[in-house]
């Protein structure tokens, strides 16, 4: 009998095994940190494959994966049919408190930020600048992870104060290495990596790569042929789902609206186009 999860995130169930967790990727949705009663069928089964495809494109860049085969997770969970294709064993590690966020482009939070204070990541940039603009070199835009309320986006002076110098670097190296290396992939498929985001823990004081990368939930991904200054480009991420949202009177407070059929499907189609331009490119690397 499989027991009750330890932790249930907003899309995430998690089972604490001692020195590994059991991760369950649901089919639950969120945003705005409002979790949605509607699922995305198969949800996370492709956010899973997505990952787990990426974190074997950097074998160089330690991680906390275990396995993603189900025969091979301990008891009671071994074999359980309705965790294949949407769990991973993987390491547990002591969580920096910090999402490493790397900005391509600029738009969400970033725009709105330049828009009324005139700066990204509290840091001046040019008068004049309009949304969508593709940075010179990608930028380095960390956010304060708080157990309540909304992550903080805050400077990169603030982070390596809190985490130290060293570790500070080196997750700034190891992000911007992985958002370089995956923007010009995706380019290939005529799809641009607007931004995303890596989370890291510790294990024995050196830093891993922990949760998901540069699945559609954790990363904006646009159709390279509808990019244009000014304008926000077709997503293939859940931004489809904050813009309805935007389009709502919704004040992003519980309860969440009930989101349309025609919405549910049109996320579950572009998650899946998605999924594809992903295998192909890293199959053609």
């Amino acid at each position: 009998m499989i027991p009750t999860p330890s932790y249930k995130g907003k899309v995430r169930d998690v089972y604490d095994l001692g020195d590994s967790l059991l991760l369950v990727a649901t089919d639950r949705i969120s945003a705005f940190d409002v979790v949605f009663e509607e699922p995305v069928l198969d949800k996370g089964k492709i956010l899973t494959r997505i990952s787990t495809a990426w974190f074997r494109q950097f074998p160089t860049i330690p991680n906390h994966l275990i396995t993603d085969d189900v025969s091979k997770f301990p008891p009671p969970f071994q074999n359980e049919e309705f965790l294949k294709g949407r769990s991973v064993l993987v390491k547990k590690a002591k969580r920096i408190d910090f999402e490493c966020v790397v900005r391509g482009y600029l738009t969400g939070s970033a725009w709105k930020e330049y828009k009324t204070e005139g700066t990204i990541a509290h840091v001046p940039y040019p008068k004049g600048l309009e949304e969508s603009y593709q940075f010179e070199t990608p930028i380095f835009t960390p956010a304060r992870k708080n157990d309540s309320g909304h992550d903080e986006n805050v400077s990169e002076s603030v982070m390596e104060r809190e985490v130290g110098k060293e570790l500070f670097s080196q997750l700034k190296e190891i992000s911007l290495f992985l958002y370089n290396t995956a923007h010009s992939l995706m380019a290939k498929q005529g799809i641009l990596l607007c931004d995303t985001k890596f989370e890291f823990g510790l294990v024995d004081g050196k830093p891993i790569l922990i949760d998901e990368i540069l699945t559609p939930d954790s990363s904006r991904y646009w159709d390279a042929s509808t990019y244009a200054l000014g304008k926000t480009p077709a997503s293939f991420d859940k931004q489809i789902l904050r813009n309805w949202l935007e389009s709502t009177d919704w004040d992003k407070n519980p309860p969440a609206p009930a989101l349309p059929e025609s919405l549910i499907l049109e996320l579950r189609k572009k998650y899946l186009e998605l999924e594809d331009k992903i295998t192909l490119c890293l199959s053609q690397k």
